[in-house]
């Protein structure tokens, strides 16, 4: 007997757990395509989808990256069905410039706070 192709795709282990949100987030981008745009300009329009499109990008990236909760099987999942924007979460593992600064500032005030603390306990 012949096999038989289904277009299916089989889910990995832990989509069960962020299906809900994924297909939430697909019902909201859903509702903003179909949103009419009259009196809108054409960039406004976009505006929403772009806005829940990097919503569902953020959310996949934080559950893999931040909080550690999904697999690595499924993040790949996700970015190659397209749930998640793989050119923007790259953007998003870049260390920026600012990013820099923040942390080597905040070293800053807390070296000059040790030392300032320091001095007035001796000077105290």
């Amino acid at each position: 007997m012949p096999k038989i192709k289904t277009s299916r795709v089989k889910y990995p282990e832990g989509w069960e757990l962020i299906e809900p949100t994924i297909r939430e987030l697909d019902a909201k981008m859903r509702e903003a395509e179909n949103d009419p745009h009259d009196g809108k300009r054409k960039c406004e329009a976009l505006w929403p989808i772009f806005r829940i499109s990097h919503q569902r990008s953020r959310y996949i990236y934080d559950l893999y990256y931040r909080r550690k909760e999904i697999s690595q099987e499924l993040y790949e999942f996700c970015l190659d069905q397209g749930y998640a924007d793989r050119n923007l979460i790259a953007k998003w593992k870049k260390a920026s410039i600012l990013r820099s600064i923040f942390v080597v500032h905040g070293l800053l005030l807390s070296l000059f706070d040790f030392f300032l603390h320091n001095i007035l306990f001796f000077l105290g």
